[in-house]
């Protein structure tokens, strides 16, 4: 579980979404520390402790901590939602992101086009967009290849990075954020504020203390500003969530598109693989990309993309075993049709069927493209 949580929070780095990395990587964090206590005297503890280093190390880099929030320091209260914003142009590409196809168009006709030609779109535009579906489908790919695409100085907001303890600082959190997004718009860039897994900031919620009630409310007052009084204004708001029907109508009616990513089609699942293998070092030629794409009915695109890792770690793995690890000259054997099968076998999809008979009625009910 450790090793899941840590490559997701590595592949999430590397595309540039922190605060989705930030999370994972204490998640990772969380297991290898029970790991600890749970077998104090295991030999492995100094290795997990290493790593636990490591990521909290990473985690400081991201997210620049500094107890930005701690009371009576107005100066540097702000600094955790600047240091949301990627310095760098997300380095993730239309691309990056196989099949889709659905959901890149409602993206161009309601980003991209827009920002390219504002003239044509006398009404406005929309800049409320939800986008859900099962985990690991691409919904964070969409949002970062759609900052790259006009060149938007992306936000990644998560619960971790609005919440406080402190009375009153979440809804100025939020206020912050939107009001830095506004002036970066009105100097001529525009925005994106992507909200990763936004049930857990907006979500319908049993009991409510005060201060969720005000953060809330500030959100849908932040987002109003957005939508409805300002036309012109390139700032968008991208939510994704794996739970759809925790947001409450309100919320959903200030989305003004609500686009279903699923999983991936037999053509994406076999652009998927075509696209991660490509990145490998030498592929034989009897590897079918159809058999391995019919072979994988509902995995997801994180699924996928896990299977070919584990193919190209069985290769590395033969090396180690073989003691020529130490050799730098040692060339990887190709990877055939048997690794892809035998790695299929023992790799079962993520997504439950009973989750996938949800998401359709819910994007049948409610889905707005």
């Amino acid at each position: 579980m450790a090793a899941i949580a840590a490559n997701e929070a590595i592949q999430l780095d590397k595309h540039g979404t922190r605060g989705t990395a930030i999370t994972a990587y204490q998640k990772a964090i969380q297991i290898l520390q029970k790991l600890c206590s749970l077998y104090p005297n295991a030999s492995q503890n100094k290795v997990y402790v290493d790593f636990i280093l490591q990521y909290e190390k990473r985690i400081e880099r991201l997210r620049g901590y500094n107890e930005a929030f701690s009371a009576g320091k107005s100066d540097n209260e702000n600094s955790s939602i600047d240091n949301l914003m990627m310095l760098e142009k997300p380095n993730v590409t239309w691309n990056d992101v196989v099949g889709l196809e659905i959901a890149k168009m409602a993206i161009e006709d309601s980003i991209v086009f827009p920002f390219k030609r504002p003239d044509l779109f006398p009404l406005g535009w929309p800049r409320g967009i939800l986008v859900f579906g099962p985990p690991g489908c691409g919904k964070t790919l969409i949002a970062a290849a759609t900052a790259h695409e006009i060149n938007a100085a992306f936000y990644n907001v998560d619960a971790a990075s609005i919440m406080s303890k402190w009375l009153g600082e979440s809804e100025k959190n939020v206020a912050y954020l939107f009001k830095t997004a506004r002036r970066k718009s009105s100097e001529g860039r525009p925005v994106i504020i992507f909200m990763d897994e936004i049930d857990s900031l907006i979500g319908i919620r049993g009991e409510e203390v005060g201060g969720e009630v005000r953060m809330r409310n500030q959100f849908m007052k932040e987002m109003d500003s957005i939508i409805d009084k300002n036309k012109k204004m390139h700032v968008y708001i991208i939510g994704a969530t794996n739970k759809p029907w925790m947001l409450d109508e309100p919320f959903l009616r200030r989305f003004q598109k609500r686009i279903y990513v699923p999983l991936p089609s037999f053509e994406s699942r076999r652009g998927i693989f075509q696209l991660y293998s490509q990145r490998l070092f030498q592929i034989d030629e009897d590897v079918d990309f159809d058999i391995l794409a019919e072979k994988t009915k509902e995995y997801s695109g994180s699924d996928l993309y896990d299977v070919v890792q584990a193919v190209h770690l069985k290769i590395v793995r033969e090396v180690f075993k073989s003691g020529d690890n130490e050799n730098l000259n040692i060339k990887l054997r190709s990877i055939t049709k048997d690794d892809f099968y035998s790695v299929i076998k023992n790799r079962k999809p993520s997504v439950y069927k009973k989750s996938l008979v949800l998401y359709e009625k819910w994007d049948k009910k409610l889905k707005a493209l």
